[in-house]
């Protein structure tokens, strides 16, 4: 079953969409968030926790290449 990990993964993604939209429909009063000094405009918690989730996702893809390529140009005898 080659395919097994491209379905587990389909069945999580599926999830946590399905999970991020039901939160959203459920609290749809618009917050601000507050950094240090910064504020943000008002939006829905879904909105902000989606936007939340995408760039983690982001983070976390550009971070793995990076990290790989930085792990072989100090050490060539560890091996991915």
């Amino acid at each position: 079953m080659p395919n097994a990990p491209a379905i587990v993964t389909s069945f999580i993604l599926a999830f946590w969409i399905s999970a991020i939209a039901i939160l959203a429909v459920q609290n749809a009063t618009p917050i601000s968030l507050r950094f240090l000094f910064f504020e943000s405009v008002q939006l829905p918690v879904g909105v902000i926790l989606a936007f939340s989730v995408a760039l983690g996702l982001l983070g976390a893809a550009l971070f793995k290449p990076i990290a790989q390529l930085g792990l072989t140009t100090q050490n060539p005898r560890i091996k991915n």
